[in-house]
């Protein structure tokens, strides 16, 4: 019995830890000049598209966390070039670079 309720103690303790961690992914806005890694920045041996926001008086650079070159919004930055534009995700951190999973880009219209 004793046993028994330990296992369910710590269940309990392991859901309460992983709803948190899911909690804690609140979606933020990043607004900036969206680009290509490899065709811009000139990294990688792959496409992947990458949106450089000012923080703090300094560029930080956000990693797309999909599915590169194959993202409907990639072929506008792709071989060079920038676009001004906002991205709506979720930001995560691995090593050293940010990384963002975005629900939304969009890139703004000149007038």
């Amino acid at each position: 019995m004793k046993a028994a309720c330990s296992m369910v103690l710590a269940l309990a303790v392991c859901c309460v830890f992983a709803l948190n961690a899911h909690a804690a992914a609140k979606e933020v806005t990043l607004k900036g000049q969206i680009m290509c890694a490899k065709c811009e920045l000139k990294e990688g041996s792959k496409c992947a598209t990458v949106i450089r926001v000012k923080e703090d008086g300094k560029d930080v650079t956000y990693y797309f966390k999909d599915k590169g070159s194959k993202e409907e919004y990639h072929e506008s930055v792709c071989g060079g070039g920038t676009k001004e534009g906002t991205v709506i995700g979720t930001v995560t951190e691995k090593n050293g670079k940010k990384w963002i999973t975005p629900s939304k880009v969009d890139y703004t219209a000149k007038k």
